[in-house]
């Protein structure tokens, strides 16, 4: 049997295990045997009917001879590494110019009302409210087949049992087909169905549906290669352009993106990027062998956006922020979510733009502007402004991200106020969203070979930097007790590499 050749693959099955594979099979022991045995009949009722036409077409090109791939390591965000420490300025107040400042912090949308109990108002309405109530026999809710934490939130899944059986055997090409096989012809849109409608409920964006299908996949099988190739399943049908290959005998997961994901091996199929997100910050996949094709239907990227936060079940805890100001101490305190916080904890590198437009959350956001509103409403805007930049500037430690997490870490402005130490980028991320909602100002990410500082667009003397026809004074994050309008030294007169934009319209 092994010898028959067909047009489903068999030749092709022949050359991979050779004479010397059925020598073998003709000298195994029983347990071995076993094991043949049940790969044969996986192999057998694997190419059974499939559920989806395309995956018929799909699973051929999975049979034809795959090409080898080389890996290229996205670039670095910075040509050079960052300051160690940063020499902070002489305190100096800032002259006062400007219109007075009057914050206003809108307020959260209250939570709907529950609806009023219908009472009877006429003397022939009570019979009708009198009428004995038929209770219905409510169905108990069958249990999901999987259950997890997913960031405080509990959630199940039904799974189809043939899923269980499906497993990467042999550990070659021929595996990747079987595991395929197995999986495109079980009941599987059931789960699919489950898992867009969690991410509606969720609100999760693309990162968010990552990390879900992983944690699912996580949930069904315990070898990383039948995770990954779940998982890569999964993402075709909902859309995402994915590939898998072999890097020896394991399996590379492949997520096409648009934008940089930085500091992550990447292969390029047709002029698109392809990111082994799996291998963010841990060096190269190596050699991959893959197929050009991509799934019928399956052309959405990888987008790491966040347009809004996620709706988790809520961990809230508080902390406070304290700095002085010519020998004057100032406290601001607010609530964070715990859950958000660990979300945010597993992004990796994606571009400056996602950052810098990220919303915070609402609460957060209102509770630090309630404390720093205490401090600057009816002063000057030069003043009020300023008094923000110190905030930022010296309520946290400086250290890089290389010393604090062991790679270069974006943070988000929710985690800015959550870690007790940041860098540069950290800073004019959270500076640039407080500056944008308190005070309506225009203003620009700042970037350097080796820095990260902000400018903003208002009518103060200092040094400034021109972002296409507009002149924005420099305000920088991480040069303690410096005002707006002054820059470190070092970067007085260079010219910087980009400027990051930072849209007016984000959402809390």
């Amino acid at each position: 049997m092994i010898v028959q050749t067909n047009k489903d693959g068999g030749v092709k099955s022949y050359k991979q295990f050779g004479l010397f594979s059925l020598i073998c099979f003709l000298s195994i022991t029983p347990l071995q045997a076993e094991s043949f045995e049940d790969f044969k009949k996986t192999q057998n009722s694997s190419f059974s009917e499939y559920r989806d036409e395309r995956d018929a077409a799909f699973n051929s090109y999975l049979k034809a001879q795959w090409e080898e791939y080389t890996a290229k390591e996205s670039k670095p965000l910075y040509e050079k590494k960052k300051p160690k420490s940063i020499n902070p300025s002489v305190e100096k107040k800032i002259k006062s110019v400007g219109p007075k400042i009057r914050i206003k912090i809108a307020k959260a949308k209250p939570k709907p009302k529950p609806l009023p109990l219908v009472k009877p108002k006429l003397k022939e309405d009570l019979k009708t409210h009198l009428k004995p109530v038929v209770v219905k026999e409510v169905p108990l809710i069958k249990p999901k087949d999987i259950n997890f934490l997913f960031f405080g939130q509990k959630l199940g899944f039904d799974v189809d049992e043939k899923f269980k059986t499906a497993k990467f055997y042999p550990q070659n090409q021929t595996g990747i087909s079987n595991f395929f096989d197995k999986v495109a012809s079980s009941d599987y849109e059931q789960t699919i169905r489950e898992i867009k409608k969690t991410s509606q409920e969720l609100s999760l964006n693309d990162w968010g549906v990552y990390l879900l299908v992983n944690q699912l996949s996580s949930s069904l099988f315990s070898g990383s290669d039948d995770i990954k190739l779940f998982s890569w399943f999964v993402f075709n049908k909902l859309g995402y352009e994915v590939k898998v290959g072999l890097s020896g005998k394991h399996v590379v997961l492949m997520h096409y993106s648009k934008k940089i994901i930085y500091s992550t091996p990447t292969y390029t199929f047709k002029k698109k990027k392809f990111y082994v997100v799996s291998n963010y910050a841990k060096g190269s996949a190596g050699k991959v062998y893959t197929y050009k094709q991509s799934y019928p239907g399956a052309s959405k990227a990888l987008d790491l956006e966040l347009k809004t936060l996620p709706n988790f079940e809520k961990d809230s805890r508080e902390k406070t922020l304290a700095f002085k100001q010519f020998g004057k101490e100032y406290k601001a305190s607010y609530t964070y979510d715990q859950n958000l916080i660990d979300f945010m904890a597993t992004y990796p590198q994606a571009d400056y733009d996602t950052y810098f437009n990220a919303p915070m959350s609402q609460e957060t956001y209102q509770e630090i502007a309630q404390d720093l509103k205490k401090y600057i409403d009816a002063k000057q805007a030069s003043v009020a402004i300023n008094f923000v930049l110190n905030f930022v500037q010296k309520a946290f430690k400086y250290e890089r991200d290389h010393q604090q997490f062991g790679r270069e870490k974006v943070m988000f402005a929710n985690e800015t106020l959550y870690y007790d130490k940041s860098d540069c980028e950290d800073r004019a991320i959270l500076f640039s969203y407080l500056v944008k909602e308190l005070f309506g100002v225009s203003v620009i990410g700042v970037k350097y070979k080796d820095h990260m500082a902000t400018a903003l667009y208002i009518p103060i003397k200092g040094d400034s930097v021109k972002a296409g026809r507009r002149e924005f004074v420099i305000a920088d994050p991480t040069y303690v007790n410096a005002n707006i309008g002054q820059s470190m030294p070092q970067y007085k007169t260079q010219i910087p590499q980009s400027f990051i934009t930072v849209r007016k319209d984000s959402m809390r």
